[in-house]
């Protein structure tokens, strides 16, 4: 039998699953605009693709603390 340990708060499927849900949906527009056509979808694929690399890199400095 389990029991919730006093203190802790449960957290929500939007909590958990929020930030990579929204990592893969600017992956998917990223990958898709860079298979669309040239000019601005270019651009657009760079910075939807540096966003998780960004956040990789953020998460990393954060653990190195």
């Amino acid at each position: 039998m389990t029991s919730a340990r006093p203190g802790v708060r449960r957290k929500t499927i939007g909590q958990i699953f929020g930030i990579p849900l929204l990592t893969a949906l600017l992956s998917a527009v990223g990958l898709v605009s860079a298979l669309v056509g040239d000019g601005i979808w270019d651009s657009v694929s760079w910075g939807m693709l540096l966003i998780p690399i960004l956040l990789c890199g953020y998460c990393l400095r954060q653990a190195q603390k």
